[in-house]
């Protein structure tokens, strides 16, 4: 979900703050080992679509606020993790200071529950599941559906424990855990089926813009000509 303002005390704010801060800088430096001119449009492109989904709420019960898709392993899958960062950070940013959704005082919060954390966690999972299934498209899309699915509850549950920390807001802990976790479950089914049908996309046409399926790029070795009937032209 998107934090509003208020929902934690200032000292968690800033402490979140600081470290999105941080990670965003790193991200600046390390996101031009990432991004060449085939794929910083496709890293545009990705943003907004993530910024699109984003859109789409699901009302929690028993809490004030409502639950979204993410997009993080999408974008770290496609474009690479560190422009993950930037792109999700750019997408909190327009959502928070053109649309309210999402505090400016919670925007440092908001970064590290989706921009660092979902994208660390479930870029970190991708890749471990890769190296173990098949080098095929669809132990790639494996990997990808699987790392989708836990990011959003890890998400979800780290705002649970920042809540348990700092929480400004007269909800007992137990509503908040309980609402959270329910349905980011279901959100996150539909977190993997989007981000699958996506990257699988990509991957049909285009499979070299892909970040994540760079091991896959392995040139086909040509079949000998036979030799035995070879007919020589003159």
């Amino acid at each position: 979900m998107h934090v509003p303002d208020g929902f934690l005390d200032p000292a968690t704010s800033v402490a979140t703050g600081a470290l999105a801060a941080g990670t965003v800088a790193l991200a600046l430096r390390k996101a031009r080992e990432e991004l060449d001119d085939r794929t910083a449009p496709l890293a545009g492109l990705t943003a907004a679509f993530v910024f699109a989904g984003q859109m789409m709420n699901f009302p929690l019960p028993g809490l004030p606020v409502s639950g979204h898709l993410i997009g993080a392993v999408l974008t770290a899958v496609l474009v690479g993790p560190w422009t993950a960062v930037l792109c999700m950070t750019v997408v909190l940013l327009v959502q928070a200071a053109l649309f309210a959704d999402g505090g400016i005082t919670a925007l440092g919060t908001n970064v590290t529950l989706m921009a660092l954390l979902a994208v660390v966690v479930g870029y970190g999972v991708f890749r471990g599941l890769a190296a173990l299934l098949p080098r095929t498209r669809t132990g790639v899309l494996a990997a990808t559906g699987i790392a989708a699915f836990l990011s959003v509850p890890v998400a979800a549950l780290s705002f649970v424990g920042l809540f348990a920390i700092g929480g400004s807001v007269d909800l007992p802990l137990g509503t908040v855990a309980a609402a959270m976790t329910g349905v980011h479950l279901l959100i996150g089914l539909g977190e993997a089926a989007i981000t699958v049908a996506v990257v699988g996309a990509v991957l049909a046409v285009r499979p070299d813009l892909v970040h994540g399926a760079a091991r896959l790029r392995t040139a086909t070795p040509l079949a000998g000509r036979p030799t035995g009937a070879a007919t020589v032209l003159r």
